[in-house]
C-alpha cells in the first residue's frame, strides 16, 4: 500500500469515529453559535453600511470543521512523508500559488459554496445581467443602455477586482467616477478621517491587508438592476439601482482549517443624465447593503472576516438579517445587527 493509499485509510477510519447523528448534533448547534454572534453593521459615513458574515465550510462530512486537530494530524502526516509537499498544499498543487481549495474547487471535487444558496449563484460577472434598456427619463434607448454599462462597470470594479478584494487602491473605479466625485473621493482614500472627506474604502469590498486570502478566483454574483427616470434640481434622466449579492470563500492567510462564506449585499445607485451633447453619471449610496461577517469593533472601510475562531467582538444592537436577503435593512448607525442563519 501506497504512502497516499496509507494516509486515506487512515482519515477514512478517523472520520468513520463520527456518526450521522453526532454530526448532525453538531451542525445544529454551531447554527445556533453563530446566529448569537452580532454580525451586521451600519456605518455612519456616505449611509455605507457593512454585513460581514462568516460560517465555516464543512469537508469531509462535517469531519473538518469538528476536528480540526484531527486534519492538523493528516496533513503532518502527508508532509512529513512527502518532504517537497509544503503546509497547506495537497499532491495537485504543489509548485503553484493557488491555495488547494482552488484548485480542487475548479477541478470539480468540492467548492466551498456548495451546500449555501450561493451553489445555484452565477459566477462572477456573469451574474450581473442588466434588463432591457428602453427609454427613460427622456433619454434614449441607447443612453440608457450606456448607463447600465456604466453601473455594471462600477459593480465590476468595486467588487470583482482581485487588486481592490485585497486591499489595492481601486483604480478602476477612481476612473468611472465623474471628476467632481473624484478628488474627494481619492482624498478619502489617504485620509478618511479627515473633515468633510469621504471614507472611500467602503465603496468597495476590501479584505483588510493580511486577514485573509481568496480561496477561489470564482465570486458567487446574483441580484437585480432595476430602472426609474428621476427629476431633480433641474435635471432630468435615468436611475438605476443596482442590488447584488457577491460571496467570497476566503480563510486566514496559510490556514485551510479555517475556510469561510463572506456575503458582501451592494445596494447602490447611478444617475445619468445629459449636460450639453455628453452624458454624465453620477454615483449615489454606493455599496449600502453590507458585507458578511466583517468585524463589529473596527470602522475603518476595510473587511475583517469573523471567523469561526475568533471571539466576540461587540453585543447586538439591531435587527436580525438573513445574509442572503437582498431586502434593505433599516438599521441605526453605528449598530451591529445578528444573522438569522448562516451561510
Amino acid at each position: 500500500m501506497s504512502d497516499i493509499d496509507d494516509i486515506d485509510e487512515r482519515f477514512r477510519a478517523l472520520t468513520a469515529q463520527i456518526d450521522e447523528r453526532e454530526r448532525r448534533r453538531m451542525n445544529k448547534a454551531a447554527v445556533q453559535e453563530w446566529t448569537r454572534h452580532p454580525r451586521l453593521r451600519r456605518r455612519r459615513r456616505l449611509r455605507n453600511a457593512a454585513i460581514a458574515v462568516a460560517v465555516l465550510v464543512a469537508a469531509a462530512g462535517g469531519f473538518v470543521v469538528y476536528r480540526p486537530d484531527v486534519v492538523d494530524q493528516v496533513r503532518i502526516a502527508v508532509s512529513g512523508r512527502l518532504p517537497g509537499l509544503a503546509a497547506g498544499e495537497t499532491a495537485e498543487t504543489a509548485g503553484t500559488n493557488e491555495p488547494a481549495e482552488t484548485a480542487r474547487a475548479e477541478s470539480g471535487k468540492t467548492s466551498p459554496f456548495d451546500g449555501s444558496p450561493a451553489q445555484g449563484y452565477a459566477d462572477g460577472a456573469k451574474g450581473l445581467v442588466m434588463p432591457p434598456a428602453r427609454a427613460v427619463g427622456g433619454l434614449s434607448r441607447k443612453e440608457v443602455s450606456a448607463a447600465m454599462r456604466h453601473a455594471r462597470s462600477l459593480l465590476v470594479a468595486s467588487h470583482l477586482d482581485r487588486k481592490v478584494l485585497m486591499g489595492g487602491r481601486p483604480e478602476k473605479l477612481i476612473r468611472l467616477l465623474d471628476p467632481e466625485q473624484r478628488t474627494p473621493f481619492v482624498k478619502g482614500l489617504k485620509s478618511p478621517g479627515r473633515k468633510g472627506a469621504y471614507h472611500s474604502r467602503q465603496w468597495v469590498t476590501s479584505l483588510a491587508p493580511g486577514s485573509a486570502e481568496l480561496v477561489t478566483r470564482t465570486v458567487k454574483v446574483d441580484g437585480e438592476t432595476r430602472l426609474s427616470a428621476f427629476r431633480e434640481n433641474g435635471l432630468r434622466g435615468v436611475r438605476v439601482k443596482v442590488n447584488y449579492l457577491f460571496v467570497y470563500a476566503v480563510r486566514r492567510p496559510g490556514r485551510p482549517d479555517t475556510v469561510t462564506r463572506l456575503v458582501a449585499h451592494s445596494v447602490g445607485v447611478v444617475q445619468a443624465w445629459r449636460d450639453g451633447d455628453r452624458l454624465r453619471f453620477w454615483v449615489g449610496d454606493w455599496n449600502r447593503g453590507g458585507v458578511a461577517s466583517a468585524r463589529c469593533d473596527i470602522d475603518d472601510g476595510f473587511v475583517r472576516p469573523f471567523y469561526p475562531d475568533s471571539q466576540t467582538d461587540v453585543k447586538a444592537t439591531g435587527p436580525a438579517v438573513d445574509p442572503y436577503s437582498r431586502a434593505e435593512v433599516d438599521m441605526p448607525p453605528g449598530s451591529c445587527g445578528t444573522l438569522t442563519s448562516g451561510t
